[in-house]
């Protein structure tokens, strides 16, 4: 069970989830028609490999037996493509410093074509950021982008004061700032939540914007899920026990209170633009989250 100030390692509670999202990464890099591409994913998995035993090369839709992976690769490939989209295009828009709040095992810094001169501050726990940055100077002799893309890792807890951490490392809040919130935060207890929004608020200049994974009710109704049954088995951790469910604002709504404009797509809608829509098991597990941009005008 979770605590307001628990930790992990990446071989287990929340830390394996990060390991769950780079098999569904690595496993969609491998479709041909993927909508993502993350030559880093299967590496991360393949390292531990012996502790937590997650697909990356074979295709689990050929297999009936393991369906809770296949539609995990299907539903992260479509939000890992909307926020994409969404980081890019603020970039593209003269935003040169993105935030990436529980970056976990996601390599954005360097998978993205980044205009030369951005800035991409990851945050997440040191073990989750130290077993990324070793692994990806195993395999590419070092963690950090090319291309005038500058990244900047920051080990700690989004419970503790990491606005600090961020002021420290150079962030610049008299400039607009692109944030990033995906998966995120139902593993947050509801005040953690909160304190997150308003910080982003404060540190945020006019033009700034955050992309964010809205989960809402849904994890309410997990526990009858099979699929998330079936994705803890394949974890060896219950993953309906990693989330906080207790009642929280809509954080939709207290952006807009602040005078943030937001424009939202329902999961469901944003695969079928994409062209692999949520069916079955995927749609009854994840259609019902939204992704959201709210601009600070």
């Amino acid at each position: 069970m979770r605590s307001d100030d628990d930790q992990w390692t990446i071989t287990e509670s929340v830390g394996v989830t990060a390991l769950g999202v780079a098999s569904a990464r690595a496993m969609e890099t491998r479709r041909p028609d993927g909508l993502v591409e993350d030559p880093h994913a299967a590496s991360f998995v393949d390292a531990v490999r012996d502790e937590v035993d997650l697909p990356t090369e074979v295709d689990p839709r050929a297999d009936p037996s393991d369906v809770a992976s296949g539609v995990m690769s299907t539903y992260v490939g479509v939000r890992s493509r909307w926020f994409d989209e969404h980081l890019l295009d603020a970039a593209r828009d003269g935003t040169d410093q993105v935030v990436i709040l529980a970056s976990g095992l996601d390599t954005r810094p360097q998978r993205l074509d980044w205009p030369s001169g951005t800035t991409v501050f990851e945050i997440d726990q040191a073990d989750v950021v130290d077993f990324k940055d070793r692994i990806l100077t195993e395999t590419e002799g070092s963690p950090e982008p090319a291309g005038g893309v500058r990244r900047v890792a920051l080990r700690v807890d989004l419970r503790d004061d990491w606005p600090a951490a961020l002021h420290e490392a150079g962030l610049d809040p008299a400039r607009p700032t692109a944030w990033l919130a995906e998966g995120l935060l139902p593993y947050l207890p509801a005040q953690a939540e909160v304190d997150l929004f308003d910080r982003v608020v404060e540190l945020s200049a006019p033009g700034s914007r955050i992309a964010v994974e809205h989960f809402g009710d849904a994890v309410k109704n997990l526990d009858d899920d099979e699929l998330m049954a079936t994705s803890s088995r394949n974890f060896g951790v219950d993953v309906r026990e990693l989330f906080f469910s207790d009642e929280r604002p809509d954080p939709r709504e207290r952006l807009r209170a602040r005078g943030w404009t937001v424009d939202e797509q329902s999961s469901a809608d944003a695969a079928r633009s994409y062209g692999r829509p949520l069916e079955g098991p995927a749609e009854a597990a994840f259609a019902r989250s939204v992704f959201f941009e709210a601009r600070h005008p």
